[in-house]
């Protein structure tokens, strides 16, 4: 038998969830599925634990900034406190019963499973049968990807998901990839004392970052004893019990006790039965038109359409399409403004274009920088002060088309360069702005100066 329903959501990570919950709310009759945990990556494995971790690691560079700036300190780094942090506050011990509940209490029904398109607003759960009366969503999200290395499929490596599980640290480890979750896990296992090297095949770290900020987050991890090769490809992977030993041809090989795979995240629809639909299985995502229309009685949300892997993206996503299937009237899609924050120490913040991806629209670029040293906050931070603004202009329309925010607070900053990206706000009114003394802020006006030197 068809079970009948007005909303079918696929996927109830922060998009999915979010979606469902606010048709529940609504009094729509809304089948939630999930094949793993609901509420997805980000409680459970990504954003909420990641961020712990990265906050204690913090706690223990401060306090090894303490002498020379108000006395002397001993630090002892220690993981436990970590380990049940994690399994205390963030993730339950990795049940989402509370999370199940919160959904049932909107009016949600939640079925546990992997859910599949078997036609046009039809989902199978195994043997059962769903059918849409109104609209399915699909929010199934990405997963850590596996790149191509010879012998990597028959070692016990870690993802981001076994990384946040340890309980106990590795005297060393490798990652393999350069990009925000590689660098924000390796800066934290170093910063409690494991002896890491992180290998990217491009010749940069945070290779989608404007290049001040890989060679900043380059330089810091160096001097924190981090060893970075960049513009080297591993070719083959072994283990022998108890170590990996990895081949990078003209660079040698590199051994450790672990490894952690964290090369970047791919959506996977090869499962999702988009081919019942009219789409290629294989193909990396769904193409969406701006109201997050897949075909008609079809939506997606989230990392499945190729814009940002990001749980921000995913809400911003989730409530147009929430919006657009109530018949609301709802402004269009636009990702112009899109924030991203890698959260290394110092903090790695960025909004629309960079410098290079404007040059290359054509537009007439303008770039003003400052670094945070030269700022009176910087100067007064003094330990771990490293950073700086850069500010992408439209010369020709005098607005902000993308900027760099990388310091101490760099992703805080960062709001009021994606306010001005996303408002449009002329260059000219932002001089005119007071910044409150000292803060981190004026760095901005000191950038927005640079762009006329």
């Amino acid at each position: 038998m068809t079970d009948l329903a007005d909303v079918i959501v696929v996927g109830m990570g922060p998009g999915g969830e979010n979606v469902a919950g606010r048709l529940a709310e609504e009094g729509l009759d809304v089948v939630g599925i999930e094949s793993t945990l609901l509420g997805g990556e980000c409680p459970y494995w990504g954003c909420i634990p990641s961020k712990m971790m990265i906050r204690a690691s913090n706690l223990l560079a401060e306090a090894r900034r303490v002498p020379g700036m108000s006395g002397s300190t001993t630090v002892v780094p220690d993981w436990g406190p970590v380990a049940r942090r994690i399994r205390d506050e963030a993730t339950d011990d990795w049940n989402d019963q509370v999370a199940v509940d919160r959904f049932e209490k909107k009016g949600g029904r939640f079925v546990r499973g992997a859910g599949r398109l078997v036609g046009p607003g039809e989902v199978a759960v195994e043997e059962r049968r769903f059918a849409a009366r109104r609209a399915v969503v699909l929010a199934t999200g990405s997963r850590s990807w596996t790149p191509p290395i010879a012998g990597l499929a028959d070692v016990p490596y870690w993802t981001n998901r076994e990384a946040i599980e340890a309980t106990e640290l590795p005297r060393s480890l490798i990652v393999i990839g350069g990009g925000a979750i590689a660098v924000e896990l390796g800066q934290v296992f170093a910063r409690f004392g494991v002896e890491v090297t992180i290998i990217e095949a491009a010749d940069r770290l945070l290779p989608v970052e404007e290049p001040e900020a890989s060679r900043l987050v380059e330089d810091v991890f160096r001097s924190e004893g981090i060893s970075v090769v960049t513009g080297a490809n591993v070719e083959r992977v072994s283990h022998d019990g108890g170590s990996f030993e990895l081949d990078i041809g003209d660079r040698g090989t590199r051994r450790s006790e672990r490894l952690l795979v964290a090369a970047g995240r791919r959506a996977d629809l090869s499962t999702l039965g988009v081919d019942t639909v009219g789409f290629d299985p294989a193909a990396p995502f769904l193409p969406t038109d701006d109201h997050l229309r897949v075909t008609p009685g079809i939506w997606a949300v989230g990392d499945v359409t190729g814009v940002g892997a990001f749980t921000h993206v995913a809400m911003y996503q989730a409530a147009i399409a929430a919006a657009d299937i109530l018949g609301e009237e709802v402004p269009a899609a636009d990702y112009r403004a899109v924030p991203r924050v890698t959260f290394t120490d110092p903090e790695i913040g960025s909004v629309g274009l960079s410098e290079e991806a404007a040059r290359s629209r054509g537009i007439s670029v303008r770039v003003g920088t400052t670094q945070i040293l030269s700022s009176a906050r910087g100067w007064i931070h003094k330990a771990g002060n490293a950073g700086l603004i850069k500010l992408v202009e439209d010369g020709d329309r005098g607005v902000l088309v993308g900027a760099l925010s990388a310091g101490p607070v760099g992703g805080e900053v960062l709001g009021l360069l994606t306010l001005a990206v996303h408002a449009k706000v002329p260059t000219a009114v932002l001089r005119t702005m007071i910044h409150a003394y000292p803060t981190f802020h004026r760095a901005v006006e000191v950038a927005l100066a640079d762009l006329d030197g």
